[in-house]
């Protein structure tokens, strides 16, 4: 028992899990760590055979395992490595399982889905009254809005649709209609 947590705690760092990602992404460090270990736990193990080694003879726990025969170095190295391919090779399996990611598109985009989200975000602004709100309503003349509040809520409605709206544009899209029907041009949508 003492040997088993001696070795696990030799091999501790060969592979790990990254703590980073929610899926499992196995790390392999390099060969020379894996020397240096396999280094450790040899030293371990004849540490635990001086140990066990009481006045010339040896415990009853290693005489149980003495008569097995005892693998060579290259064996325990080869054992080691096909451990690590094997959970490398699991680590794979699972992160194709448990790793993939699927994007989608959002739903459809239609005239009267513009509208609502278009007046939505415009309630939702702090400067214009909600009640006074309508399709044709100009932002500057109607709801009192100047041109840093004009610009304002075309940053709303970029952030709100997911692209850029160039200043240009931005200038002519002075009431909510003509947004609805800009956003409806540059998403391809005609009913």
């Amino acid at each position: 028992m003492a040997a088993a947590s001696i070795f696990r705690s030799a091999f501790s760092g060969l592979t790990r899990k990254s703590t980073t990602f929610r899926t499992p992404v196995v790390c392999r460090l390099s060969t020379v760590v894996l020397q240096q270990k396999f280094q450790t736990a040899k030293a371990s193990v004849k540490a635990l055979k001086s140990q066990s080694l009481q006045n010339g003879v040896l415990s009853q726990r290693l005489q149980q395992y003495s008569a097995q025969a005892k693998p060579s170095e290259k064996q325990i190295q080869e054992r080691v490595l096909k451990v690590c391919k094997a959970y490398d090779k699991l680590a794979c399996v699972e992160s194709q399982i448990c790793g993939v990611r699927q994007y989608s598109h959002g739903p459809p985009l239609t005239l009267e889905l513009i509208q609502k989200r278009v007046i939505l975000t415009l309630q939702l602004y702090d400067k214009i009254n909600p009640e006074k709100i309508s399709i044709e309503s100009h932002f500057i003349n109607d709801l009192g809005l100047d041109s840093l509040d004009h610009v304002e809520v075309i940053m709303a409605m970029e952030d709100e649709f997911g692209f850029e709206i160039p200043d240009g544009d931005a200038e002519r899209l002075v009431r909510p209609r003509d947004i609805i029907r800009y956003i409806a041009d540059k998403e391809d949508i005609y009913e």
